[in-house]
């Protein structure tokens, strides 16, 4: 009789690579972070975000767009995270295959949750601008006031706060919410 030894995962990475597919969680710094399932409003304000977003990014040829849940590894062993919605330009050299996204996308949007404000204002911002996404937004679709940051010089700097809608300096454009 073969006994066959199960090596056991020694870090998060190693165990999000062993959670099933769909499953809500990321790795930020090699600490594994899960969610519930997101609310009714933040869908909504995600759906429409992304339908427009979409529209006008394939009108004008201007790259991809893609809305969580979908795996986007920063880097190869300690960083994977599920951005509610991200734009890829054309020109990006970000990897797309099978296992998901590989790369740093020009834009990410962070849709806010009840449980997860401080998760996406504070750690997510702090990791995309670690790895030098040129903008990120959080969009909150219970105030419907949504906060934008640009990088500048490897910094974030805050944009004006608006309501309903946001402006994308990556994209030129003025998205509703």
């Amino acid at each position: 009789m073969q006994t066959d030894f199960i090596k056991p995962p020694r870090t998060a990475f190693e165990v999000f690579r062993m959670l099933p597919e769909g499953t809500l969680a990321e790795v930020i710094e090699n600490q594994l972070y899960m969610a519930p399932s997101p609310t009714p409003f933040h869908q909504e304000a995600s759906g429409n975000l992304f339908t427009d977003i979409n529209v006008f990014v394939r009108n004008n040829e201007l790259g991809k767009v893609f809305i969580a849940p979908l795996d986007l590894y920063l880097d190869e062993n300690s960083n994977v995270v599920q951005p509610d919605i991200l734009f890829v330009s054309r020109d990006n050299p970000l990897i797309i295959d099978r296992k998901g996204l590989t790369g740093v996308p020009d834009l990410i949007i962070e849709v806010l949750s009840p449980g997860n404000r401080n998760y996406d204002s504070i750690k997510k911002k702090n990791l995309y601008e670690k790895f030098g996404v040129t903008e990120y937004w959080t969009v909150d679709p219970e105030t419907k006031k949504a906060n934008g940051f640009l990088l500048n010089k490897g910094q974030y700097v805050s944009q004006k706060e608006s309501h309903h809608q946001l402006h994308s300096h990556v994209l030129n454009q003025t998205f509703s919410f």
